[in-house]
């Protein structure tokens, strides 16, 4: 993995935690030092995020990323599209949700940024793993999605609403 790509990682990672995350459990998550999990750090608050260092661990106080929620629908066929188009314009999948009718809103995070993750969350499908949250409603599902900027939110919704998978606004 290289450098910039495990320091999104990292910033997913914490974004996505309900409690602090310690530097030891970040280093054997990605298989490297201490050391070098401190360095991250410091870069990644340089950069302008709000990371809080606590006994506990470290904290995401505040991101300088955007965030979006598309609702969306399509088939099994065109998830690995789907997933494919957000990540190559510079998007995070952050997660998918879906509102059931009798349970209401079932979430799974899935922190998807990089090709190798949807050829991993795919390779999950197709083994039978597991199956799509979008099955239970139909097709359609939500991703809450995070990028630089919202001008690459803005060119992901313009993709996935030329694509067809973007459901229209009523």
């Amino acid at each position: 993995m290289k450098v910039a790509e495990r320091r999104k990682a990292i910033v997913n990672l914490l974004l996505s935690a309900k409690e602090p995350i310690s530097g030891g459990e970040l280093a054997q998550t990605f298989n490297i030092s201490r050391q070098i999990i401190v360095q991250d750090i410091t870069v990644l608050k340089g950069t302008g995020y709000e990371i809080l260092s606590t006994s506990q661990g470290y904290v995401m106080q505040k991101s300088p990323l955007a965030e979006r929620v598309f609702k969306v629908k399509h088939t099994t066929d065109q998830t690995e599209d789907e997933l494919s188009l957000i990540v190559s314009l510079g998007g995070t999948v952050v997660n998918v949700f879906v509102w059931h009718k009798v349970y209401g809103k079932i979430e799974a995070t899935l922190n998807i940024f990089s090709p190798l993750h949807v050829k991993q969350f795919m390779e999950g499908v197709r083994t039978g793993q597991s199956t799509e949250l979008m099955h239970v409603t139909g097709g359609y599902h939500y991703h809450t999605v995070r990028a630089e900027s919202k001008d690459v939110l803005d060119r992901i919704e313009g993709v996935l609403k030329n694509k067809g998978y973007l459901v229209p606004e009523i």
